[in-house]
């Protein structure tokens, strides 16, 4: 659609090198365009769902609205942090300036992963604590069901 009105466009896959890495970092730029906010799971935050989104990315010369940066709304909440069981948050708050590894250590994070995954061939997958116990967009008891990792 943005090449037909004349825009240049590049889709930019989602990568997984197995140390928590992509080419591009989806959060960020969510959080400049007013999608959520960094938590201290390092993970992006949306009012509605909380941790549980996922995004894909277009790069392009398109003018796009954009939103402005939500603030951190985890206030004093370490529950990502604290049932972690790799123990891979610090539980600093999000900073631009500072590199990831002030509040995540990837390393321990693919070691647990690891040991969890011992015979699944060369897939690993995330064990999903962080994102389950956010209790940031989960449903309210009774308005359906509540995200399940």
């Amino acid at each position: 659609m943005l090449r037909k009105h004349g825009h240049n466009a590049l889709p930019v896959p989602q990568g997984f090198s197995g140390h928590n890495k992509s080419i591009l970092s989806y959060k960020l730029p969510a959080h400049l365009a007013g999608h959520g906010w960094i938590g201290k799971s390092c993970l992006l935050v949306t009012p509605k769902h909380g941790p549980r989104v996922r995004f894909s990315a277009v790069l392009t010369d398109a003018p796009l609205d954009t939103g402005q940066p939500m603030a951190e709304q985890c206030g004093d909440c370490t529950i990502c942090v604290d049932l972690c069981p790799a123990r891979a948050f610090t539980g600093r708050s999000f900073r631009a300036e500072e590199p990831r590894e002030a509040r995540f250590d990837p390393e321990k994070c693919t070691e647990f992963r690891g040991s969890r995954n011992r015979g699944s061939g060369n897939r690993t997958y995330a064990c999903g604590m962080c994102v389950k116990v956010c209790p940031h967009g989960k449903a309210a008891p009774g308005r359906g069901s509540d995200f399940n990792a």
